[in-house]
């Protein structure tokens, strides 16, 4: 593995074909010591064919030991979680590999039912690897890279198929010796040069490495701004928000960057320090088209009591007003539907040199949104509790960009 991961960008490139990816998510694990708090990252740019996500919560009960929060698609299957947090301060989430063994069993794709399972019975990381080792569970039906922490310093990547795994400790400095590690679509114990993501990949790997040998400290706002909004293609050496003149008409085509067509969400899970209360953890979240939307922190503290804008419109509309607000700037970025149009996005409508990019004028509110917030967090962990009765005036009190058009 680590003769992969910690060779030059350069040298991947030469070892791997580069095509098209099957599944397209982004992610990675920070470890502390890469962060200004001491507290870790988890963090899923999140690709799929369902653009409507929301967040669901889903309380104790029988089959539910911790309560939990959890990126979920609107027209929801029981059952399903596709990345979250609980009580207990566990937090998982995935990428899907394409270089894994396959199932062996007919269905498949069964990673979201997993993670729900786990969220509401793990507590540690290593709660998650008996999962894993559980045969009751087995033929797990899922061909993933799991990526998960907990409120102990836990912190591991799980390279998973229906019946194996191979475990990559975050802690371990002989596996991240900078303390932290990228995934996207591949696995590095799966067949070799399979798989996709690896220009992904390398945008990540790169951008994280240079923020870790500067020593500078790495904070959700940092991988939105910087990953999940990012349009840096390593490979062409290309940068669209450095230099407008790569768009003169406005058009490029949609490949390899980390936002894309099929960006539904993007969260990064804030862990506690050992010894702190989990209920500190906070998902902040982007519902929608990362750079036609904001980031929204959302406390497990807060229980049922989420954001109405997050939750379903209403009884019969399981959509969420921050996904649909967001879906509808990102249609004027995607308006092409016909023919390869479909395989262009029209760049102008993200950023342009008149500043009326609608992730140009979003900037302002997603700071605010991190200032307000952030300031709020750092009496709570003075006090070692949310106030919950602050968190939901702030709710009501800050502007998250939904009357933006």
């Amino acid at each position: 593995m680590k003769k992969i991961l910690f060779s030059s960008i350069l040298a991947l490139f030469l070892i791997v074909s580069v095509s098209p990816d099957a599944g397209a998510c982004t992610s990675a694990i920070i470890s502390g010591k890469l962060t200004p708090d001491g507290r870790p990252l988890l963090w899923k740019h999140r690709d799929t064919g369902e653009l409507n996500n929301r967040v669901d919560y889903i309380a104790k009960s029988k089959d539910v030991k911790y309560a939990f929060i959890a990126v979920v698609n609107s027209p929801r299957e029981e059952g399903e979680s596709w990345m979250g947090v609980n009580e207990a301060g566990f937090a998982i989430i995935n990428t899907a590999s394409s270089n894994m063994h396959k199932y062996d069993e007919d269905g498949g794709d069964q990673e979201g039912t997993f993670m729900y399972k786990a969220l509401a019975m793990c507590k540690t990381v290593k709660d998650f690897e008996a999962l894993l080792k559980n045969k009751k569970h087995q033929p797990r039906k899922v061909e993933t890279n799991f990526g998960v922490i907990d409120a102990e310093g836990g912190a591991a990547y799980f390279e998973t198929n229906s019946y194996d795994y191979t475990k990559y400790d975050v802690n371990d400095p002989t596996v991240a010796p900078h303390g932290f590690l990228v995934y996207t679509n591949f696995s590095f114990t799966g067949t070799p040069d399979g798989g996709g993501g690896y220009i992904r990949y390398a945008n990540a790997q790169e951008k994280i490495f240079g923020k870790a040998i500067r020593k500078e400290g790495i904070t959700p706002q940092w991988i939105f701004t910087n990953l999940s909004r990012s349009y840096y293609n390593p490979l062409l050496n290309v940068d669209l928000t450095k230099d407008l003149s790569l768009t003169p008409g406005g058009w490029y085509p949609d490949s390899d960057f980390i936002p894309r067509k099929s960006t539904a969400s993007s969260a990064v899970i804030k862990g506690v320090k050992k010894g702190e209360n989990p209920l500190l953890s906070v998902m902040w979240t982007i519902l929608g088209y990362p750079p036609t939307s904001v980031a929204v922190p959302l406390y497990i503290a807060a229980g049922a009591d989420q954001p109405a804008f997050v939750k379903p419109n209403s009884e019969t509309d399981n959509n969420c007003a921050i996904c649909d607000a967001a879906l509808e700037r990102r249609a004027k970025v995607f308006p092409l539907q016909r023919g390869s149009g479909k395989n262009y996005f029209y760049f102008k409508a993200v950023y342009n040199e008149e500043g009326t990019g609608y992730m140009q004028r979003l900037a302002p509110i997603d700071a605010n949104i991190f200032s307000t917030f952030e300031n709020a967090a750092e009496k709570w962990y003075g006090e070692g509790a949310v106030d919950l009765f602050e968190l939901a005036r702030l709710y009501k009190t800050t502007d998250f960009g939904l009357d933006i058009k």
